[in-house]
């Protein structure tokens, strides 16, 4: 089974910083683009970065680039999304996820809170 477990989130302040990591089971890891999103409240869900399952030809929403950078270890079967000059509009439930093509499914983690406030 398909198990993604998000950890990390918490409060930092405007332009501090926080690690989320994403750890995967169940599929094989190595094999498959993982995926950070995140959704504030009355927001829509919003893709906030991937990364192929090999290179590093990584993607970022126009809101974070610059700021934000995803990373993956594919021996540890985690992701990871290192979060730098953080705003208050960065304030959401962020979530890991994998597509599985030859399933049609895209799967989720459970969500880890961050809030960016002072």
């Amino acid at each position: 089974q398909v198990q993604l477990v998000e950890s990390g989130g918490g409060l930092a302040q405007p332009g501090g910083s926080l690690r989320l990591s994403c750890a995967a089971s169940g599929f094989t890891f190595s094999a498959y683009a993982m995926y950070w999103y995140r959704q504030a409240p009355e927001k829509e869900r919003e893709m906030v970065a991937s990364i192929p399952s090999v290179g590093d030809l990584t993607s970022y929403a126009d809101s974070v680039k610059g700021r934000f950078t995803i990373a993956r270890d594919n021996v540890q079967n985690t992701v990871y999304l290192q979060m730098n000059s953080l705003k208050p509009e960065d304030t959401a439930v962020y979530y890991c996820s994998v597509y599985v093509p030859v399933r049609k499914l895209r799967y989720w983690g459970q969500g880890t809170q961050v809030t960016v406030s002072s």
